[in-house]
């Protein structure tokens, strides 16, 4: 049986375990986070979307990141009360990962490989983001610079809306 996203599990920014295979039946915006980014601001239109569809069948999980340019240097409980008090990100967040190399998180190695970027499956920058489809397979890639407003069609698609 092929793997899909809802196979995983990881940390929740509170340290408990998640599961993902909770979230079956709903697409999913799996997103590397940073709170020091030029794309930073993607937050609001991320919790946007998150308000907008979350009653349709979409989940947005942040992954904090640190490595690049070390733009997530803060401790789990310094990032999720930034993402609250900044931006009032109610969608889930997760505990901080690595996306490329040895040490990346399953998810992501999953992810990079079933939706490859424009050169080669690595993970290029901060606010790259998943679309997954509700049967757990990775639809679509979105580089960093793509607003969240610009993937509301393809979020609509995934919906079935």
């Amino acid at each position: 049986m092929n793997e899909t996203v809802f196979d995983y599990s990881a940390k929740a920014i509170d340290g408990s375990d998640l599961d993902l295979g909770a979230y079956r039946g709903k697409a999913l915006l799996v997103v590397n986070t940073a709170s020091k980014c030029g794309f930073t601001p993607q937050y609001a239109g991320l919790e946007a979307l998150h308000k907008k569809y979350v009653d349709e069948g979409l989940v947005v999980i942040g992954f904090p990141c640190d490595q690049f340019a070390h733009q997530e240097p803060g401790a789990e409980a310094e990032i999720a009360t930034f993402c609250k008090r900044d931006f009032g990100v109610t969608f889930q967040l997760m505990a901080k990962v690595d996306v490329n190399g040895k040490r990346a998180h399953p998810l992501f190695v999953h992810l990079r490989k079933s939706a490859p970027g424009a050169v080669g499956d690595a993970v290029k920058w901060n606010f790259t983001k998943f679309l997954v489809s509700r049967d757990g397979s990775a639809v679509k890639r979105f580089a960093p610079t793509v607003e969240p407003k610009d993937i509301e069609r393809d979020v609509r698609e995934a919906l079935g809306l």
